[in-house]
């Protein structure tokens, strides 16, 4: 089984961050699974592209502006990713993904 391990620091002018909430951000789960998405994709060898499904997602911890996440990225015996993002040693979130069953279209 392949493993791969990511490193990304929230940038406190993230985007998703402006209403998600004023008073005290916090990093929407969708942009961890964006992320996580990313990151796969590049484990493989791939350039990020449509068709990847997510089979699984858990938020255990609100992240917010400046943390340092750590992705751990492995592929199981069926084909899909499983990944688990961790910051100061907590797991903040976990999951797993599906990758596109075809190929994109170049």
């Amino acid at each position: 089984m392949e493993t791969a391990e990511f490193v990304w620091a929230v940038p406190p002018d993230h985007p998703a961050l402006a209403g998600h909430f004023p008073a005290r951000p916090i990093v929407p789960g969708v942009v961890l699974l964006d992320h996580a998405l990313l990151f796969a994709a590049q484990m493989r060898g791939e350039v990020p592209s449509g068709g990847w499904q997510v089979a699984q997602a858990k938020f255990f911890v609100p992240v917010v502006p400046l943390q340092v996440l750590r992705f751990a990225l492995q592929t199981t015996s069926r084909g899909a990713i499983a990944f688990s993002v961790r910051c100061e040693g907590i797991e903040v979130a976990a999951g797993s993904l599906l990758p596109p069953t075809q190929p994109p279209v170049p």
